[in-house]
């Protein structure tokens, strides 16, 4: 059979105090919302053996993942952390809106820096080798890598294309689940399965609303600094 990786992003956090003033991205936490689509995604989880449960080490995955899966130790791979972005004060005022919402537009350049911080090529850098390193493991079969949007995007994007071309329209909600499975005998690079993207258990049919993660993080920040 072909091993599966259960792919997850972290639940909901508030990157943006009242005030609109960012929050430490390494030390933010699961906001009560966050909690409540991380036991949808238990509940969802439930009579799957999982064997192993990988996280990048920062507190959003690490409580996400206590959450879904509280009878596993996380692991924590800090080459698997988000993207890292440059300081929001430093990017021009009349550039600021574009660059944050369209931030995970289209097919993006290896070259591309988010926020003017770490390019998607040093992302693709350092996640492809953790990647490697998981798939080159053979003693499990199913795990969850509970993980951020722009890593997620990363991975899911070279399992559809088996290269370094980053797909920035797939959308990771809060808390949302992919599945991909990997070819027989686990070859690497080798064949991907790409069986669902983006599953919310909290919200199957994305009825909340029609806007990106990105959108609605530039709504929190501009309200706070209206």
């Amino acid at each position: 059979m072909r091993r599966r990786l259960y792919l997850m992003r972290h639940a909901e956090v508030s990157y943006f105090a009242a005030d609109g003033e960012p929050v430490d991205p390494a030390q933010v936490s699961l906001n009560a919302e966050g909690i409540e689509q991380a036991r949808a995604a238990a509940e969802s989880f439930g009579g799957i053996e999982l064997d192993r449960i990988v996280t990048s080490g920062l507190p959003r995955t690490l409580e996400t993942a206590a959450i879904v899966a509280p009878g596993l130790e996380p692991e924590s791979w800090p080459e698997l952390v988000e993207l890292c972005g440059g300081r929001l004060s430093e990017i021009p005022a009349d550039a600021l809106e574009r660059e944050f919402v369209y931030a995970f537009r289209g097919v993006i350049g290896n070259d591309v820096r988010f926020l003017r911080g770490e390019s998607i090529g040093e992302l693709f850098d350092r996640v492809l080798s953790a990647l490697e390193r998981l798939v080159a493991d053979d003693t499990w079969h199913t795990a969850l890598a509970v993980l951020h949007g722009g890593v997620n995007r990363a991975i899911l994007s070279y399992a559809v294309t088996g290269e370094r071309m980053f797909l920035g329209h797939f959308e990771q909600a809060p808390g949302c689940v992919n599945v991909l499975d990997l070819g027989e005998g686990g070859e690497w690079p080798g064949e991907w399965l790409v069986r669902a993207v983006n599953v919310t258990a909290y919200d199957p049919l994305h009825l909340a609303h029609r806007q990106t993660t990105m959108e609605r993080y530039w709504e929190q920040y501009r309200a706070g600094n209206a």
